[in-house]
């Protein structure tokens, strides 16, 4: 007995030799949620030790990244030379999380690679509709959040910021929370208080939508995705039409942010894209936040983060209340916009039902960027 418990009690001796000849450092944790330094942009909280992943890959395009757990730190060096850093991660003195850090080429390079269109309409694309803001739902969630208040006597644009200003300040982001059932404005609020939690982006995107239609601005909610066809994230964000500046303009609720040009004029979702791709002037507005916790910047958000998402496109047909809840209505029509580079492209159009709750879906997908980004029907 005293042989075996002396062989059991040098296993994790041997384990750490056996990783520490192959080079593999090690650090532990007590907590689960730890905080990433990703070059010189700390994120708190971000990173979850998954031991169930293996490896479980941390992409960047920074050249340095920094793991803070509470009880260590370990930092990797990676670059074009050097592509990937593997670690181990301890969690709570018994579960191994197998962790890489994995350097990829700047997102941007990626984006200036896509980007040609073409003016081929797809002829099978029915218009583009926005619920109106006298429909019975849209006049109960005005007057039930009082939005006249939030949004204020300013400008249509100034309106447009309170009113988004208000849903990043209502709704926390969590991009690992589950999605409640119900997915429309007052039951995500409601929840939210009620398990004091928060949701992720396309929650908050669905929200602030749905309040833009309440008052009476035409409205979408973008899915923003990467090249890549399978995908581990993505970032959801709005384009509202501004009858005052007669364009459509980029609003995220997740980061309170909104982008200008070098006049400090704002820009929409399009123009973003074109002036990356281009290397023009672009300017976020300095309160750009995540969760009143960490300042955005311009380099992490545009050329970083949403350069990876603003690839291709996806958004709703039809812009409604509720639509994000399943078996809401009986018909779920989407519209993709892809650029020409894409390694695969799929049927202009496709379509199937669910058997589970009878909705028919359809998806439209278009190479022609006017057709996408085209102005609301008066």
């Amino acid at each position: 007995m005293r042989k075996l418990l002396l062989m059991v009690s040098l296993i994790p001796l041997l384990i750490n030799c056996t990783n520490q000849e192959a080079g593999i450092r090690i650090i532990k944790s007590n907590v689960e949620l730890i905080d990433i330094k990703d070059g010189d942009r700390l994120i708190k909280q971000n990173w979850r030790i998954s031991p169930q992943i293996n490896p479980d890959v941390f992409e960047t395009s920074s050249n340095q990244v920094t793991f803070y757990t509470d009880l260590d730190s370990i930092t990797c060096q990676v670059g074009p030379e050097k592509d990937s850093v593997d670690f181990i991660i301890v969690l709570n003195e018994k579960d191994t999380s197998y962790t890489r850090v994995k350097y990829i080429p700047p997102y941007l390079d990626k984006l200036k690679a896509a980007a040609d269109y073409n003016s081929t309409p797809n002829d099978s694309l029915p218009p583009f509709t926005y619920q109106s803001k006298d429909d019975s739902v849209l006049v109960n969630l005005r007057e039930y959040y009082n939005l006249d208040s939030i949004a204020g006597r300013g400008s249509e644009v100034n309106r447009m910021i309170n009113l988004m200003r208000w849903v990043h300040n209502v709704l926390r982001h969590d991009g690992s929370s589950y999605n409640p059932d119900s997915k429309n404005t007052i039951d995500l609020i409601k929840i939210c208080q009620l398990e004091e939690r928060g949701v992720n982006c396309r929650m908050m995107a669905t929200v602030l939508n749905e309040c833009y239609l309440a008052m009476g601005y035409p409205s979408r909610y973008i899915t923003c995705m990467p090249k890549e066809k399978e995908f581990n994230d993505c970032h959801v964000i709005n384009m509202v039409y501004s009858s005052q500046l007669e364009k459509w303009i980029w609003m995220d609720p997740t980061f309170a942010a909104y982008v200008m040009d070098e006049k400090g004029e704002l820009l929409g979702i399009d123009e973003v894209r074109e002036r990356l791709i281009n290397d023009q002037p672009l300017i976020l507005n300095p309160d750009a936040n995540w969760n009143r916790q960490t300042t955005q910047t311009k380099d992490y958000y545009l050329e970083n983060y949403m350069a990876k998402n603003l690839y291709r496109f996806s958004v709703h047909l039809n812009s409604r209340y509720n639509s994000e809840t399943a078996g809401a209505y009986p018909t779920v029509e989407y519209v993709e916009l892809l650029p020409l580079n894409m390694d695969w492209q799929e049927d202009t159009k496709s379509e199937w039902t669910s058997k589970k709750t009878g909705v028919h879906y359809t998806t439209y997908r278009l190479n022609n960027p006017k057709q996408f980004w085209q102005k609301p029907v008066e």
